[in-house]
């Protein structure tokens, strides 16, 4: 039997971010998704897990959708638990107008509704299964919920931290625009200072080494990664002496006052990562495009994060 036409699964995902992070977000979304949502509501054939961005909020896994809630109602009915318990979540559509957009009561009724026209046991505590209902792109739709834990927040707890360093929910971003899909990636920080991207990829299941030239920031860097209950190989090496070959690497490039490093050391270092990686994704907080260019990258897609008056550019080279 050809399956080729099988209707592909549909995955819809909720957002939210502050509009500093607006740049970062849509960077993040083209990598994970090839399109940018110009609303809080993405549409996509493509599965990740709302846990890994620090934008998402929640995603359906649709299973029924039709043009209203009547046909919705009818199609819920044939929904299996095998004996689960279940609850109905009415998931709120930030990107329709005022007039559209629906009061508690009538999201609890909905709720109600549904849950009665589904053949099993309610359990609003501690249900087996978790239902979201929608009212998306002209129609309604219900499926699978999933709600996003804001992992990257738990890391901010961590042992050892710099002032200067990543915070976290840029370093999450930042890792998910290098590795959208970790199968089969191999890839490296070789920079990685305290460790703030090793703790984000690896906590994602990513394979990621991480090295940096200077030795007394190692221990913590290690210390901070098993303070989450994770492991990684973290060594002693100068990003020139790099000889092993990676799929994607990570560089945040050094700025504090320790560290001043100037023009021809960094074209030095972007030149190494270049005989090294197949992919690289470079975190600045000044102007390096003629650096990359000589370097012998080519830039294909970038963002700003600001914090504040402070801006960092995070630009995707291959």
């Amino acid at each position: 039997m050809d399956n080729s036409h099988q209707k592909l699964t549909t995955y819809i995902y909720t957002y939210a971010f502050p509009e500093d992070e607006r740049s970062l977000c849509g960077l993040e979304m083209r990598s994970f998704f090839g399109k940018v949502s110009k609303s809080s509501v993405l549409e996509s054939s493509v599965k990740i897990d709302p846990s890994r961005s620090p934008f998402m909020k929640e995603r359906i896994t649709v299973i029924y959708e039709g043009e209203s809630l009547q046909i919705l109602l009818e199609q819920v009915k044939a929904v299996e638990l095998n004996g689960a318990t279940f609850k109905v979540i009415y998931v709120k559509n930030g990107t329709i107008s005022k007039a559209e957009k629906v009061g508690y009561e009538k999201r609890r009724s909905v709720e109600r509704e549904m849950g009665l026209h589904i053949q099993g046991e309610p359990d609003f505590d501690q249900p087996n299964l978790l239902f979201g209902v929608m009212n998306v792109n002209g129609r309604w739709v219900f499926g699978e919920y999933l709600k996003s834990e804001a992992v990257w927040f738990r890391h901010q707890k961590k042992p050892h931290s710099y002032s200067t360093a990543l915070n976290t929910r840029v370093a999450r971003a930042v890792v998910n625009i290098a590795v959208p899909n970790p199968s089969g990636i191999k890839a490296i920080d070789p920079c990685c200072g305290i460790g703030t991207v090793l703790v984000e990829a690896r906590s994602m299941g990513i394979d990621i080494v991480g090295s940096d030239r200077n030795h007394l920031i190692l221990p913590g860097a290690r210390e901070n990664i098993t303070h989450f209950g994770l492991t990684g190989e973290v060594n002693l090496a100068d990003i020139q002496d790099i000889s092993t070959h990676y799929d994607v690497a990570i560089i945040d490039l050094p700025y504090n006052l320790c560290s001043v490093i100037t023009p021809e050391e960094q074209l030095k270092m972007l030149q190494s990562a270049r005989g090294f990686s197949g992919k690289v994704v470079v975190v600045t907080v000044e102007p390096i495009d003629e650096i990359l260019i000589k370097a012998g990258f080519t830039i294909v897609d970038r963002a700003i994060a600001k914090k504040g008056l402070f801006t960092r550019e995070v630009i995707v080279c291959q």
